[in-house]
């Protein structure tokens, strides 16, 4: 099956020089790229939420499939549905969907229903396609839509991609399309975005449940973004970001009634850097460790280790042992987080204020041999 694009001329420009030339001004080519699990992305016309989109995407270090879940504005359909065989055609080429993928979501998932009416003219997945081809003309592609049912369930879909993807060992991006708050102030639409992005940033689904429903927040995407943090869990996931924000009153000029636009990434992290994170963030704030309630492969073993903590991209600690002092390579790395975070002579302790900006990284030595002269 073929799903012909729908909003080309209307949300972008159906002339593939036109619309390339559109997608080259919204992106940064040079940007810094992130292995990333997944990330949030609007998609509303171009010259509303384009710059959002184009700022995000850049980021990405490009794998070869993307699962995109979007939400069901239009109301056709199965409430939950996925696509697991045919095309989608947007002005710069064809994207084939990953069948693989697709059908091992399908069987793994107690909720999603294989249908192509809830896609056939839902613009949330086809907006992020350009913005994907420009970069990569041979992306493959998983789309799912989500209509209405309960957190948990959405929480469950995300659990059940997760497993899905690390089933076939692949090397995937999710997004989740959302716009943020609808028709209101922007003053109000600022204020309230920012609660949901919060949740977002902490990586708490039940929070963005919570706050959605209480602060009335008009996150169409929603249930797109608490699957992706579900997933995200599952796959080894680092630390949020807020790339970029802004709303349409930001392209018209007119702030009394606006739509909210948030682009943002889950970076991946190996275990190793995140039990460096945990110690770091566990000490700091608290003065703990954290408990190791099972050891990984790469955590076991004896060797010595390097921790490095960087802040915005500039060496903030870096702390190792040469030969082992310690049990395993888990606890190497526990002491060598502290030592980098608090004793390293070239700066001052890590603060609490800092811990958001940080990054880890984890060097895992071999053992020393003898070089000749």
């Amino acid at each position: 099956m073929i799903r012909n694009a729908v909003v080309a001329g209307q949300f972008y420009p159906a002339s593939p020089e036109q619309l390339r030339s559109m997608i080259k001004g919204l992106v940064n080519e040079d940007a810094v790229k992130d292995e990333i699990i997944g990330l949030v992305s609007p998609h509303a016309g171009y010259i509303y939420s384009g710059a959002v989109t184009g700022a995000t995407i850049s980021r990405i270090k490009f794998k070869d499939t993307f699962v995109i879940i979007g939400p069901n504005h239009t109301g056709k359909g199965k409430p939950l549905s996925i696509m697991t065989e045919g095309t989608w055609e947007t002005p710069l080429g064809k994207v084939e969907i990953d069948s693989a993928l697709g059908k091992q979501i399908l069987a793994t998932s107690g909720y999603l229903q294989e249908d192509h009416l809830a896609h056939q003219y839902e613009h949330s997945i086809e907006v992020q396609l350009p913005f994907l081809q420009y970069f990569k003309p041979d992306i493959k592609l998983v789309p799912i839509v989500l209509s209405y049912a309960s957190g948990a369930i959405y929480k469950e879909i995300g659990r059940e991609l997760a497993k899905a993807i690390k089933k076939l060992n692949k090397e995937v991006v999710i997004i989740a399309s959302s716009d943020m708050t609808h028709y209101e102030p922007a003053e109000s639409a600022r204020r309230k975005d920012s609660q949901a992005i919060e949740a977002i940033l902490d990586l708490n689904e039940d929070e963005l449940l919570k706050r959605v429903q209480e602060l009335n927040i008009t996150m169409c995407g929603y249930a797109p973004a608490v699957s992706l943090i579900a997933a995200a869990k599952e796959l080894g996931v680092g630390k949020a970001e807020l790339v970029k924000y802004q709303t349409s009153g930001d392209t018209t000029g007119d702030n009394r009634s606006v739509v909210g636009y948030a682009g943002m990434i889950i970076k991946k992290i190996h275990p190793l850097a995140r039990l460096a994170q945990e110690t770091v963030e566990s000490y700091v704030n608290e003065g703990t460790t954290p408990r190791l309630k099972e050891l990984t492969p790469e955590m076991k073993g004896r060797a010595g280790v390097f921790v490095s903590i960087h802040k915005l991209g500039k060496l903030r600690g870096c702390i190792g042992t040469f030969e082992p002092t310690r049990p395993n390579v888990a606890e190497e790395v526990i002491s060598n987080a502290i030592s980098s975070a608090t004793r390293d002579p070239r700066f001052s302790p890590v603060a609490p204020n800092e811990l958001q900006d940080l990054d880890y990284s984890v060097d895992v030595l071999t053992h020393p041999e003898p070089v000749d002269n």
